[in-house]
């Protein structure tokens, strides 16, 4: 009688956990319309540049800061490796203590220097300081190594949640700010830090921060352009595929949707289905694709990306940038290796309802079908024809987790899907 009473205990507990879990997900949104953010006025466009002009040297110094364990790879890498080939300025990654940096979610890099051995060098500070996304919001080195930069006359970037880090250090209060979609709340906290919306690129006395991951790439050709003018950025921006880089944005579009609940849902009770992707790193690889790819085969629910090299020596980046192996092999299983920028045919998939993780048997053109059980539900695919872009390139489909994907074209032309995206809880 007793395991009776129990059994039915159990079945019942389990059917209002089940009617909870789907009143919840009845009741949350479904995908945003499509819709385009407004132009951004000239005048609007101007004084953000003259805001972001180098405040000290004519070809300025800038620092790209993170704390050793766990700051996110994509605000770290991209806007260091857009930034260093542009070549207008001198480009320095730092990590709070000696030692690698450990990217989340995936990667690490040896730093260039130490905050304190940049400080030695450099004692009249950075022209810029670009703050990533941390594990760590509130680590005192870099709490106090930011504000001591910005004493020094630095302009301070927060990417991404790296605006919480920058709000941390007391240097947004009274100014005007905005942040990765899913932390507005926490930067609303703060009462004296005015959030605004629909830009991804605010600017403030000083001080900027971004909407969420993928929007240190227009950030970063923003402050090419500040720096070297509109023709600079415009060549830069063709090799990294961004079609515009000002800083219009549609805050309403990245929200905590019925789609993204259903894909993280369901790709993290599939625990049987996990799979080790490997990333071959070699000498002069990309640091803006590396990151792309990395981070988005690392968000699936589903998958971790790894590297791989011959040896477990640090490779160098094309940038300079020393990237260490995960782990020391000469080659990994083709169905688990993304597949190369450079082999990607002349279309992105914009994705739509799933994070759908494929095999290189997978690149198609017309109607993305899976070839086996390996293709994991994991990013937006809802059948419909793969959208073929008005530009030959390459382009990496780089696809985030809670269904929203972003398509990047590492060396031609401008992606359309690019601009508005989200990632790790993002928003662009």
């Amino acid at each position: 009688m007793l395991w009776r009473i129990l059994a039915l205990s159990g079945v019942g507990c389990v059917a209002l956990l089940a009617a909870i879990g789907g009143t919840w997900l009845f009741l949350l949104p479904g995908s945003p319309a499509r819709e385009t953010a407004p132009a951004i006025s000239k005048d609007e466009t101007e004084a953000t540049l003259a805001a972001l002009r180098p405040p000290k040297r004519e070809r300025p110094l800038i620092a790209v800061v993170g704390i050793n364990d766990m700051s996110e790879t994509t605000d770290y890498l991209m806007p260091y490796g857009i930034l260093a080939r542009a070549d207008v300025a001198d480009v320095l990654t730092l990590g709070t203590q000696p030692g690698p940096v450990a990217l989340y979610p995936a990667l690490k890099v040896q730093p260039h220097a130490t905050t304190a051995e940049f400080d030695a060098l450099h004692p009249s500070g950075a022209d810029y300081v670009i703050v990533p996304a941390m594990s760590r919001e509130d680590d005192a080195v870099a709490l106090q190594w930011i504000k001591s930069q910005a004493g020094k006359s630095a302009i301070i970037i927060g990417v991404c949640v790296g605006a919480k880090v920058v709000a941390n250090t007391g240097l947004l209060d009274g100014r005007q700010a905005t942040t990765h979609w899913y932390s507005v709340r926490d930067l609303q906290k703060h009462s004296a830090i005015r959030y605004v919306a629909d830009r991804r690129l605010v600017v403030d006395r000083g001080v900027a921060t971004t909407t969420g991951i993928t929007a240190s790439m227009p950030m970063a050709l923003i402050l090419v352009e500040a720096i070297a003018g509109r023709a600079k950025a415009e060549a830069v921006a063709r090799d990294i595929g961004l079609a515009q880089w000002d800083a219009r944005h549609r805050s309403e579009a990245f929200q905590f949707t019925r789609p993204f609940a259903l894909t993280a849902i369901t790709n993290t009770l599939a625990f049987w289905n996990r799979e080790q992707l490997g990333i071959a790193l070699t000498p002069g690889i990309d640091e803006v694709s590396l990151a792309l790819i990395a981070d988005a085969w690392s968000r699936t629910y589903r998958s971790r990306a790894l590297t791989f090299a011959t040896t477990a020596e640090a490779q160098t980046s094309r940038g300079g940038l020393r990237i260490l192996p995960d782990k020391v092999a000469a080659d990994w299983p083709a169905k688990l290796t993304p597949p190369p920028a450079a082999d990607l045919p002349p279309t992105c998939r914009r994705r739509e309802r799933w994070i759908r993780r494929c095999t290189p048997s997978m690149r198609v053109t017309g109607r993305a079908r899976p070839t086996s059980s390996r293709c994991s539900s994991n990013t937006r695919d809802n059948g419909t024809p793969v959208r073929r872009l008005q530009q030959p390139t390459h382009r990496i489909c780089a696809e985030r987790r809670y269904g929203v994907a972003r398509c990047h074209a590492p060396f031609r032309k401008p992606s359309p899907v690019m601009s508005p995206g989200f990632w790790s809880l993002a928003k662009v």
